[in-house]
């Protein structure tokens, strides 16, 4: 064997799983300037070390590509300034967070909480001020549900905001109103669609709710970059941007905190013009670099199933007629997406209901027709409710399936939880069809969908393989359920191909980036109930060490 130069950094020691068919396995590995130029056993590793090349000695342990996140908020949080309601259960649980953090910052001039679970709320209603108002007082209040779909706004804050009976259609949401009084209850839905836009963001920081300041918007990124680097994700995807959000990755970039690479999306609400389009065309020509890249454009057809936003084929459980609306009428969803695929852009497009998906399928095919097939790569993103008649569709249709694992948790959306209860038994066997895809021929890029469930690809990995809760005990759905090695591959190659990545990211293989992980346990190999206990040893990109655990 000859070699023209020695490695920069040799890995050996190791059990490689490379998500590479040409050679799945292997022991050894070398970088030269953040490329891997050498794959193989540690017998013929030692032809490749130099007197100034770094080596690590695996000891054993699994190594795979970095994992790439398909669809991570990183800029969205968690907020170290908010009230934490992640895993409170109960109204009153709720109430008692707010209490407890009021009592500690009693100067507080707004108080703000994340992840409140719909399914706190007694009675399978939406939250209201009233519920809001006996622990806030006069003192404005806005949380944000785990999803950021919704918001919850005490009186206070609707006076504020200035939200009234007659002022509902806002920048940043929908207010709902009382059918009784015809008053408005405290309740915003589609704010993942309004308040995290450009125009969004810009009337809540008018209107001086700290949230969306960019100050705090950068310490969420920041925070959630280093728990990205320190999980094994070498490359983020963040999926809904603004043109004013990319001065906070240039920031990150130059403080040093951009150690994960990113692909980011722009989003394009309703009413996006061409004006608007170019200027996007422009962003992903500004930004097209292996570090920070600029491209996609992210879209909604529906919202979410919890507060039964989310377009249906049927009507929701117990609900009488209600199936939900799309955000476009399907033909003009259809034009649009045409046109825009006409333009050269990919599009990452929200649909959790069967009928939302069906909207977005439909549409690509009209794209087709009207432009021609090309290799556009378009994406479901969520395909949460599929009918089994789509399943087929996706990989007919060159659609990538955009999904993350932990969503269909038997104690996120399970029995018992509102998203099984609302879309109803009769429905279950649609939800989350990863293996039904995956047989299909379908592209499956997974990821955490973070701040809505963890970050770690391994709780992601684990759900995916048993469709259990965490802690343990009664698979929901089992025969949806993947192998471990068919989990791997879509936290690495499918995300990797669902975004123009293939020939440079998502497996080990020579002329790749040189971005991998070492595990501590050997996730292909040990009970599937110690894999969420499994951390990222050590994560190189670009063949720099970027996180090695203390």
């Amino acid at each position: 064997m000859s070699r023209p130069f020695p490695a920069d950094l040799l890995l050996t020691g190791a059990r490689i799983h490379t998500v590479d068919p040409a050679l799945p396995e292997a022991e050894a590995l070398a970088v030269r300037d953040g490329v891997i130029v050498w794959v193989g056993s540690d017998a013929e590793a030692a032809a490749w070390a130099g007197p100034d090349t770094e080596r690590i000695d695996a000891g054993g342990r699994l190594v795979l590509p970095g994992f790439i996140d398909a669809h991570n908020h990183v800029r969205l949080g968690s907020d170290a300034d908010c009230v934490q309601l992640a895993g409170v259960r109960t109204l009153e649980g709720i109430q008692e967070r707010i209490r407890a953090w009021r009592a500690e910052h009693p100067d507080a001039t707004w108080i703000e909480a994340e992840a409140f679970d719909y399914s706190a709320i007694p009675g399978g209603r939406m939250p209201c001020a009233a519920d809001l108002d006996p622990v806030t007082g006069d003192v404005p209040a806005i949380v944000l549900s785990y999803d950021v779909h919704t918001a919850w706004l005490n009186t206070a804050a609707l006076h504020r905001l200035g939200i009234t009976r007659d002022r509902t259609d806002l920048p940043f949401g929908t207010a709902a109103l009382d059918p009784k009084t015809g008053e408005p209850t405290g309740f915003v839905k589609d704010f993942a669609v309004k308040g995290l836009s450009r125009d969004g963001h810009r009337a809540l920081r008018e209107l001086g709710v700290p949230w969306a300041s960019p100050d705090r918007q950068y310490g969420r990124l920041a925070r959630s970059l280093d728990d990205a680097i320190g999980f094994g994700i070498t490359t983020v995807v963040e999926p809904q941007n603004s043109l004013d959000d990319l001065e906070l990755y240039e920031r990150a970039r130059a403080e040093g905190r951009l150690r994960s690479r990113i692909v980011a999306a722009l989003f394009h609400p309703r009413g996006t013009t061409d004006t608007d389009l170019d200027e996007f065309a422009d962003a992903a020509r500004r930004f097209p670099g292996d570090r920070l890249r600029v491209g996609p454009l992210k879209l909604y057809i529906d919202d979410v199933v919890e507060p039964r936003t989310a377009a249906l084929l049927e009507p929701y459980a117990g609900c009488g007629h209600h199936r939900g609306e799309t955000f476009y009428p399907a033909e003009e969803f259809a034009d649009l997406l045409a046109e825009l695929d006409a333009r050269g852009f990919q599009c990452f497009v929200h649909a959790t209901g069967d009928r939302g998906i069906r909207t977005v399928l439909d549409a690509v095919a009209h794209a087709r027709t009207v432009n021609g097939p090309r290799d556009a790569r378009h994406q479901v993103v969520h395909v949460e409710c599929l009918d089994p008649e789509d399943v087929p569709r996706f990989a007919e249709l060159g659609v990538v399936a955009c999904m993350q694992p932990r969503h269909c948790a038997p104690e996120i959306a399970g029995p018992g939880q509102d998203w099984a209860e609302n879309v109803g038994e009769d429905r279950w066997h649609k939800a989350w069809p990863m293996r039904s895809l995956n047989e299909a021929g379908a592209v499956l890029a997974f990821s955490s969908d973070w701040n809505v469930a963890e970050m770690d690809p391994m709780v992601g990995i684990y759900t995916a393989i048993t469709r259990r809760p965490l802690g343990g005990g009664e698979a929901w759905q089992p025969e949806e359920t993947v192998s471990v090695e068919t989990a791997v591959h879509g936290y690495t190659m499918g995300s990797a191909y669902a975004n123009f990545l293939e020939t440079e990211r998502g497996s080990i293989t020579v002329g790749k980036a040189a971005d991998f992980v070492i595990l501590s346990r050997d996730i292909l190999r040990i009970p599937a109930a110690e894999i969420p206990g499994t951390v990222a040893e050590t994560v190189v990109v670009a063949g720099d060490i970027a996180h090695r655990r203390p």
